[in-house]
């Protein structure tokens, strides 16, 4: 898997709702998923032999269109989660500068560690809102899906979550890639 012809962001402006705003919603063991309170990095793992954190980039850049209620220069780190070397999220967190300040080693010396395991394994977060989107990639994250050899077509879905650390807020949107959706949909539904 090779992603150099591109460059970081790859993320692009998409429109966020309320999960009971869309309709209709995907089938319920996708939907389980794309809605779960719980770590997304947790569910990841229990489906695979191997989990890689794949780092695309991460910067202080300026945040997408309709990102940030109030844009200003943030922290973004966008990554693929791969199961057994098959890229099936693609990830996006938005950390405000002001946040780095305070918890640099936390952000900054993540690497390859999941965000998600420093998220629900420390009490200085409170996991909030989920938001949700369906929508078909174009530009950066389409020609992204196309290098990952995905089908570039296929609409996604994703969710975006807010984390509260004391007064800032950092946002993790994390978009199912049609691999991913195809392994979902094909696992049996809870009892």
């Amino acid at each position: 898997m090779s992603v150099t012809k591109l460059s970081f962001p790859y993320g692009e402006a998409v429109q966020w709702y309320s999960p009971e705003a869309i309709t209709p919603l995907p089938a319920s063991t996708f939907r389980d998923w794309l809605l779960s309170t719980g770590s997304l990095t947790q569910k990841l793992r229990a489906q695979c032999q191997h989990f890689e954190v794949k780092i695309l980039g991460e910067g202080n850049i300026n945040p997408l269109a309709g990102e940030l209620s109030q844009p200003q220069q943030t922290w973004v780190r966008e990554v693929l989660l791969c199961l057994d070397g098959v890229p099936w999220v693609f990830a996006r967190t938005l950390i405000p500068t002001q946040l780095i300040s305070q918890s640099q080693s936390d952000f900054v010396g993540l690497g390859t560690r999941p965000l998600g395991e420093l998220l629900f394994t420390s009490d200085q977060f409170t996991p909030g809102l989920i938001e949700a989107c369906h929508f078909t990639p174009c530009d950066k994250l389409a020609a992204l899906v196309k290098q990952l050899d995905q089908d570039q077509a296929q609409p996604l879905w994703g969710r975006r979550r807010y984390f509260k650390h004391h007064d800032k807020q950092l946002i993790v949107s994390e978009i199912f890639l049609p691999a991913a959706k195809a392994a979902i949909e094909a696992l049996p539904q809870p009892a």
